[in-house]
C-alpha cells in the first residue's frame, strides 16, 4: 500500500504542476480514500472508465481528463453528479493532470506521442510553452504513406488534408485539439502538421499555406502520457498499475 497523498504530491513536483496554468484544477480532484495498492489510469474520466477501475479492484484513478473545467457548473449533478457518486461507491479517488501533462518534456503526451511516431530531434517550439512540438521524419516519407504509418501506430486512421509536398520530413504536432496551432506550423515552414481533432476552416488553411494535416483524434493522441507516469508512479511506489483504454472515436 501508498499513501495516496504522497502519490498526488510525487506527480505535482514531478510535473510541476503549480508552475503551468490550466483550465481546470490538477493534481487530487477526489478523495475516497487514504491508500492505494492499485492505480488505474486512462485517458477521460467517463463512467465507463469508473466503472472499469472499480472492477479492477483500484484505489485511485489517475486520467488527462478530470472534473471541474473552468466556466462548467459547479453543482454535482446530473452525468458528473453521477460520476462522483460512483467514484465515492467504490473508493476510488481520482488524480487529474491536463496541460501539465502535455507539456512535461519526459512524460507528456507531445513527448510521447513523438517518441510513437518514430519522430528525430523533437523538442517543443520556443515561445509554445511545450504545447506546440517539432522534429523530423528519419528519411523523406511519401505524405499518404506517412498517413498509414500513423494509422499503424495509433490504432486508427487519421483524416488526411493534403496540401503540402509530396514527401514529408519536417513535421509539427500538438495533441488533443490543437488544429488552431496550424498556422504556427505553417509559419515555422512545416512540411505536415499533426493534432487530434480538425475544423471547418483547417482544410483551407493547409491548402491555401501549402502543409499536409493530420487529424489523428483527440483520445488517440492523448492516450501516451498518462500511461507513462502511471507507469512511473507503480515503480516508484510499488503499487500495480494498470492503464484502460476506453475505445473513443474522436
Amino acid at each position: 500500500m501508498a499513501v495516496l497523498r504522497e502519490i498526488v504530491a510525487y506527480s505535482d513536483d514531478r510535473l510541476a504542476a503549480a508552475d503551468v496554468e490550466d483550465y481546470c484544477p490538477n493534481g487530487l480532484q477526489v478523495e475516497a480514500g487514504t491508500e492505494v495498492a492499485r492505480l488505474a489510469s486512462g485517458v477521460t474520466a467517463s463512467l465507463a472508465l469508473i466503472e472499469a477501475a472499480a472492477a479492477w479492484g483500484a484505489q485511485a484513478l489517475l486520467v488527462h481528463h478530470g472534473y471541474f473545467w473552468r466556466g462548467e457548473p459547479a453543482p454535482l449533478v446530473g452525468m458528473k453528479g453521477r460520476r462522483v457518486r460512483r467514484l465515492f461507491e467504490a473508493g476510488i479517488s481520482l488524480i487529474a493532470y491536463h496541460l501539465p501533462l502535455d507539456v512535461h518534456p519526459v512524460l507528456g503526451n507531445n513527448r510521447r506521442l513523438g517518441d510513437v511516431l518514430g519522430v528525430v530531434d523533437a523538442a517543443p517550439v520556443d515561445g509554445s510553452r511545450g504545447l506546440l512540438w517539432r522534429g523530423r521524419l528519419p528519411k523523406p516519407v511519401v505524405a499518404e504513406a506517412w498517413s498509414q504509418w500513423v494509422a499503424a501506430a495509433l490504432g486508427r486512421a487519421p483524416l488526411h488534408l493534403a496540401g503540402g509536398p509530396a514527401e514529408i520530413r519536417d513535421l509539427c504536432w500538438c495533441t488533443g485539439a490543437a488544429q488552431g496551432q496550424i498556422e504556427r506550423a505553417a509559419d515555422l515552414g512545416c512540411d505536415a502538421f499533426l493534432s487530434g481533432e480538425v475544423s471547418e476552416q483547417t482544410t483551407h488553411v493547409a491548402r491555401e499555406r501549402g502543409l499536409h494535416y493530420y487529424a489523428a483524434g483527440h483520445h488517440a493522441t492523448e492516450r501516451f502520457g498518462v500511461e507513462a507516469l502511471g507507469e512511473e508512479l507503480a515503480g516508484a511506489f510499488g503499487i500495480a498499475h494498470r492503464f484502460i483504454d476506453i475505445p473513443n472515436p474522436v
